[in-house]
Formats: C-alpha cells, structure tokens, sequence
C-alpha cells in the first residue's frame, strides 16, 4: 500500500514538473543545396511539379510585362536536367502557373492562357478585364478545379469557376497580390507585395487576415505539406510561416543578388526549387 502511495505521488510530481517546464522549441528548418540546372533557361518566373516526375518552368525572356511573343515554358526533370527547353513558346512574358487535369493554366500579362498537356498547345485565353493596366501574375488551382490568378498591378483577383471567367475580387486591401495558393475549400492565401505580407482570404466572406508581414517584396507560396507555408521574397529570401504565423528565414541570396521568385514544392522529396529570374537557372534545396 505505501509502495503505490508512493508511486502515485512522484507521478504527480513528474506531471506537475513536466507542466511547468517551458515548450521545447521545434527544431528550426535549414536548406541544403542539391543541385542547380544550367543556365539557358531564360529569367525564370516560376516553377511548377505535375505531380509525377516534371517540373515546368515559366520564362519571361525579356521585360516583364512585353508583348513580343518570346516567353516559353521549359521541361526539367526532378534531379535538374532541362528536358526540353521550349516546350511551349509565343508567350508573353509567362508568370505563374496552375495544373488540372490535361491543362495547364499560365499567366501571360494581360490574359491566362490555357495550354493542352499532352501537345504544348494553346486552346483557349481569358482577358483581363482593363488589358492595357493589367499584370496578371500568379496562378493556383483549387482541388475542385477553381482557378484563381492575381493582378499585381491592378490589385484584382480572376477567378475561373466550371467554365465562367469572372473578377471575383477587387481593392486596395488586397495591396499588388503577388502569390496565391488555395487552400481546402475555404481559404485562399495571397502574398501582398506592397506590404510583404502572407494573407488569408476567406473565400465565403472575402474578409482578410494577416498571418505573416516583414517578408519585402512577396512572391511565391507554396504548402510546406502540412500545415505551413514556404513564401519567397522576389528580392532573393526565402521564410517557412507556420499556420500560426511564425516566420523564419531559410534562404537570403540579396547579397550576391541572386532573386527568388515564384517557388515550387515537392513534398514526396522534400525539395524546395526555386526560380533565380536574372540567374537564368533553377536551384533546388533539401529541407532538413
């Protein structure tokens, strides 16, 4: 009887100790260079992974906002090799970019061009409301096959729903949206460029919520898998953001001015790949 006495009390006391003592810390994220494509590949924008074995590549090739016909998509494979360098070519500056189904959704300054998987073709576009001020930017589909685009420059967000083609929300709050990720059925995040911030958006109300500031000029964000965020700043910084807003830093390449835009996450491999734009490559980074 008093050899369980005693035991209870000191299993009290453990709880009660365990109880005070202060969280432990998660262990914070690192990167770990991989590898890096050579550089033909022509101011890279973004990157995209199909899900299987190919990561698709947006080349600006020129100014960021001309209409000349010379931006094309490029084929890479998983461990950096450029597979087929124009895959799809006579775009216009191409951005950000989405994928559902045998379609891949591509922004190209004024409109979202809709390019046929399985030939590299065009088959349909989708204007901008006001073509001559629009910057459409980034590109994110839901699960259900939404898809929503940004308008840096106009601070408007597009969405595609079944087929309708429609300004789904507009105005200063939205502060040059840069990066957008739907996520689940209810939210969609958005990277706010004026004030380097990662938003939520619901996506019933359309109220916003600040999770995350301090991260400059915001473009790329993609799931960390769970329930975080990687989000990169175009200027060359790249940060993880819980789903609880803690942010810290992975990457910062400004010192050699080495850019990182619109970032691209293979969870199945834990590689982080990111576009360097005037570097005219592509660097993937193993997260441990």
């Amino acid at each position: 009887m008093r050899t369980s006495l005693v035991f209870a009390l000191v299993f009290i006391a453990g709880i009660t100790l365990t109880a005070m003592l202060p969280p432990v810390a998660p262990k914070p994220m690192k990167l770990v260079k991989v590898w890096e494509t050579d550089t033909t590949l022509r101011v890279p924008e973004s990157v995209l992974f199909d899900g299987k074995n190919t990561l698709y590549v947006a080349n600006i090739d020129g100014k960021s906002d001309a209409l000349d016909g010379a931006g094309f998509i490029s084929k890479v494979s998983l461990d950096g090799k450029i597979e087929t360098l124009h895959w799809a070519d006579g775009l216009n500056a191409p951005k950000g970019m989405g994928i559902h189904k045998n379609r891949l959704y591509v922004t190209d300054v004024y409109r979202l061009v809709v390019i046929d998987l399985a030939t590299g073709q065009a088959v349909k576009t989708y204007d901008a409301v006001d073509p001559k001020k629009a910057f459409l930017n980034d590109v994110t589909v839901a699960k259900d096959g939404t898809v929503y685009v940004s308008d840096s420059r106009d601070d408007k967000i597009y969405r595609l729903k079944d087929g309708t083609w429609t300004l789904w929300m507009e105005g200063e709050q939205l502060n040059k949206p840069n990066g957008v990720l739907a996520v689940g059925k209810d939210k969609l995040m958005i990277g706010s460029t004026k004030i380097g911030a990662l938003q939520a958006v619901d996506l019933a109300t359309k109220t916003m919520m600040i999770i995350a500031d301090g991260m400059a000029a915001t473009d790329g964000i993609v799931s960390d898998g769970k329930a975080g965020y990687f989000v990169s700043d175009w200027n060359g910084q790249v940060f993880h953001v819980t789903g609880g807003g803690e942010k810290q830093q992975l990457l910062n390449t400004r010192e050699a001015k080495v850019n990182a835009a619109d970032i691209e996450y293979v969870s199945k491999k834990k590689l982080l790949v990111v576009p360097t734009f005037f570097g005219n490559k592509l660097v993937a980074y193993r997260v441990e």
